[in-house]
């Protein structure tokens, strides 16, 4: 029998939520499972190439491409812009991938605005929130990197505020504890949506 149809995992999570580590152990323990890659306008880092970690795109290009609607979700952040093409989701689902994308809340929006008129998009979607199951929690976490000052913490958990008030808006929402648990119950979820019927094969029952 053939595999179901291929997931579009669109991931958000308070900065200290666990995202980016539980993205790393999605990629570690599911060679199916293959990560968007973004354009953005920043000059690459030392040792990042052009198709592997960004897609590298001068302002003009990536304003013309805004214009021609090619962005599933786009923002500017610090100066540069960041945005997730159509055409790579479409691209990486129709090889029999599931892919999974790491954005903000209003990321997330925009995708699922744009899946609901595209039915190829609007069916591979599964949306999930991570987040600690408090403020406290989060806020311990950002300090224990001991990576910002108190005035970027607080700054952080302002806008993580504003992020947790979203998670009724999505599909799944996962409360992070460990990193053994965030995956599993990540594996949980994508193994549920895989037995959907909407994506099932038909069993042979001749």
């Amino acid at each position: 029998m053939s595999n179901p149809a291929p997931l579009l995992l669109v991931i958000s999570a308070p900065s200290g939520g666990g995202k980016t580590t539980l993205c790393h152990q999605l990629l570690a323990n599911n060679p199916n499972i293959t990560r968007a890659i973004t354009c953005t306008t920043r000059p690459p880092r030392p040792g990042e190439k052009d198709g592997v970690d960004y897609y590298f795109l001068d302002a003009e290009t990536f304003l013309k491409r805004v214009q021609a609607g090619h962005f599933l979700e786009h923002a500017t952040v610090y100066g540069h812009s960041y945005g997730t093409l159509k055409s790579e989701i479409l691209e990486k689902l129709r090889s029999g991938k599931d892919v999974f994308l790491s954005v903000d809340v209003q990321g997330v929006a925009s995708i699922c605005e744009r899946a609901s008129a595209d039915p190829e998009l609007k069916e591979a979607l599964v949306t999930v929130f991570l987040t600690p199951a408090s403020i406290g929690e989060l806020e311990a976490r950002l300090r224990k990197r001991n990576s910002d000052s108190e005035e970027v913490i607080q700054t952080r958990l302002g806008k993580a505020r504003e992020e947790i008030a979203q998670w009724p808006h999505f599909q799944y929402l996962i409360i992070s504890t460990s990193i053994d648990e965030d995956l599993r119950r990540m594996q949980a979820i994508i193994e549920a949506e895989k037995m959907r019927t909407i994506r099932a094969k038909a069993p042979v029952v001749d």
